[in-house]
């Protein structure tokens, strides 16, 4: 294992004050989790290719998984290759199930229950990708894409979606009530970049 490897494994979650994650929930790597996201128990954060900084007020719920990984013609021990950072912006929402590779998302995006997003595709604002739809190509979704039906039909609606403000305030209040929490960073947390100026970065 190499130094750099060692430090990787070494780099435990930072967790912005005001969020709620269960210690039933799987993070591994440099994670970094803003203010107001709700983690659920058995949800996975897995940061093996580089940093997962999430913003505020996201809601990730049980068995999902978001993972910055190698892409796949790439070995974990290859020289020289650089991490990439993944940025999720603010009030996502990750349901049962999904899987999310993407290096960029947005804010106000939901990802239902088992969708899977592929590591290349950017995902802007307002958008949703349904229930075991899946999103593998090399793409910049635009906002308020909806991506739905088994043949993963795409339209763009006229309105992004609701914050989940009601259910992160519920779900904050309660989940502390039955699980145990991982511990915060006292303080006050950096606000994490919008997605205006993540898309600025890009270009």
């Amino acid at each position: 294992m190499t130094d750099a490897k060692q430090l990787m494994a070494q780099k435990t979650a930072k967790i912005a004050a005001g969020a709620v994650v269960c210690v039933e929930s799987e993070i591994r790597g440099d994670v970094t989790i803003g203010a107001r996201t709700v983690v659920h128990p058995k949800a996975r954060i897995i940061a093996e290719a580089g940093p997962i900084i999430i913003g505020e007020g996201n809601l990730i719920e049980e068995q999902a998984l978001i993972i910055n990984s190698y892409p796949e013609n790439i070995m974990p021990d290859t020289e020289g290759v650089e991490p990439k950072t993944m940025t999720i912006g603010t009030n996502n929402v990750f349901e049962v199930g999904c899987v999310s590779q993407a290096l960029k998302i947005g804010d106000n995006n939901v990802i239902e229950s088992k969708a899977d997003l592929g590591r290349n595709v950017i995902l802007t604002s307002g958008c949703i990708v349904g229930a075991c739809c899946q999103i593998n190509t090399c793409e910049v979704v635009p906002e308020n894409t909806v991506v739905y039906g088994s043949s993963c039909i795409r339209r763009v609606q006229s309105e992004k979606p609701q914050p989940q403000t009601l259910q992160l305030d519920f779900l904050m209040k309660i989940l502390p009530n039955y699980h145990h929490m991982k511990k915060t960073v006292k303080g006050n947390s950096t606000p994490i970049a919008g997605f205006s100026q993540i898309s600025s970065e890009l270009s």
